[in-house]
């Protein structure tokens, strides 16, 4: 990883360790659920579900209450521990690149969570996906909507078209596109700003 890529994840982290109680009260009670039961309804009940980047642990609570196993990872330090008080269960403090097991989930959430990392760690990040989840396995993201790349509002942003991550998976072996949709924000105040949802299926 080059100097400034470490800084705009520094950057991002600093940001979310700073803010966090506040991103949680914005987040945890969002109504999250269509996309959260289109993810599930891909998973067999009592799968085993990373949660990559928690954040609020909203997702994980989700997760939990319809039966599945849950492992919570989140590179906030002041988010794994309110995100726990939150949800209940220890959330592990966890860097993206740190994400080293092999075929061990059936499904990964990385709910606006990878969308902070540049393209070049995002693309190591993907491999390390494909190579945890098992085989028929199902990997959620989303990405803000456009083609921007850097710093906003003190955070680091990949933004996403169709079209711009047609050209990204090209990259990564062993990921198929199931579906993608676009959404408004669904906090108050932001329908304005738009989401590219994904959903693959490691082949």
């Amino acid at each position: 990883m080059d100097g400034a890529n470490q800084k705009s994840i520094q950057d991002t982290l600093q940001y979310y360790d700073r803010n966090a109680r506040e991103f949680i009260n914005n987040t945890a009670a969002v109504d999250f659920t269509a996309t959260q039961m289109r993810f599930v309804s891909k998973l067999e009940k009592g799968s085993h579900i990373l949660d990559f980047g928690c954040g609020s642990g909203r997702d994980t609570k989700y997760f939990l209450s319809q039966g599945f196993q849950v492992t919570a990872t989140d590179g906030s330090v002041e988010l794994c521990k309110l995100a726990g008080e939150y949800i209940g269960i220890s959330v592990k403090h966890m860097m993206f690149q740190e994400l080293e097991e092999k075929k061990v989930y059936d499904g990964i959430w990385a709910c606006s969570s990878i969308l902070h990392l540049p393209l070049p760690e995002l693309n190591d990040v993907f491999q390390r996906i494909t190579a945890a989840l098992k085989k028929d396995g199902v990997l959620y993201t989303s990405f803000k909507y456009g083609n921007y790349e850097g710093e906003r509002n003190g955070r680091y942003f990949t933004d996403m078209t169709e079209d711009r991550f047609s050209d990204f998976l090209k990259n990564i072996k062993g990921l198929e596109l199931e579906e993608q949709w676009v959404t408004s924000d669904v906090r108050p105040g932001r329908g304005d700003e738009k989401w590219l949802n994904i959903i693959l299926r490691k082949i």
